[in-house]
């Protein structure tokens, strides 16, 4: 098989485990053996093949599925599975970092009265309090739970925040989510294992640590209000 055709069926691989694994997850039907032994037989190997270029088209492609709005944690995980722990990491966080980026410069450059316009109530919500924090808001939207990481890409553009302040915070508070998910990925066959339990307490730590520092935001927030 030439270059080209193997790029062709790694970047078609690629997009039916993204979303078959999404569709699965969420229905519940998920099987760790059926799917660990069908990555490993049709994505590993040709990634291996491919050397650096293996990472790199995961990057591409997985950012633009982060501006189509897939699920972060699933894309993270399949990148652990992928490509394993010390790998994985910091490709998926390139990959986010990227997606985000240009989810934002959608918003904010090639379509921003378009998303404007179509704008749900939760991306008007929230362009409103990234547009009134910047670079904190972005660094709690990424490390608090609930809030749809996604959707702050969009309305993060359609606020004043700088490009550079945008995706220094989504490095810095996306990295340890990041890489909790994508060690989950990478332990898929024993999430009994000490990197899946370390990631599963990252996870935990990140959640409980970010709901408090978002509650502490909005309380500093709107304590002038209610003193005035």
């Amino acid at each position: 098989m030439s270059d080209r055709a193997r790029l062709r069926s790694l970047v078609a691989l690629i997009v039916v485990v993204f979303g078959a694994t999404a569709v699965l997850t969420l229905s519940g039907t998920l099987s760790v053996d059926e799917v660990s032994g069908w990555v490993e037989d049709n994505i590993r190997e040709p990634v291996r093949d491919l050397g650096i270029l293996g990472p790199l088209l995961f990057i591409v492609v997985g950012a633009l599925l982060t501006v189509a709005l897939f699920p972060g944690p699933v894309l993270c995980a399949i990148g652990g599975v992928i490509f394993g722990v010390a790998v994985g990491i910091p490709t998926v966080l390139a990959t986010i970092v990227l997606g985000a980026v240009l989810a934002f410069s959608l918003a904010r450059w090639w379509a921003h009265d378009a998303v404007e316009r179509t704008a749900g109530a939760r991306v008007l919500a929230l362009r409103a309090w990234v547009g009134r924090r910047g670079f904190v808001a972005i660094l709690l939207a990424r490390a608090a739970p609930g809030l749809p990481y996604n959707l702050v890409n969009y309305a993060a553009g359609l606020t004043p925040v700088s490009l550079l302040a945008f995706a220094s915070a989504t490095a810095l508070g996306a990295a340890p989510r990041t890489a909790a998910y994508v060690a989950l990925g990478g332990s898929f066959g024993d999430l009994r294992s000490p990197e899946a339990l370390a990631a599963l307490a990252v996870l935990i730590v990140m959640a409980i640590a970010g709901a408090w520092l978002l509650a502490r935001d909005v309380r500093a927030a709107t304590r002038p209000a209610q003193s005035g």
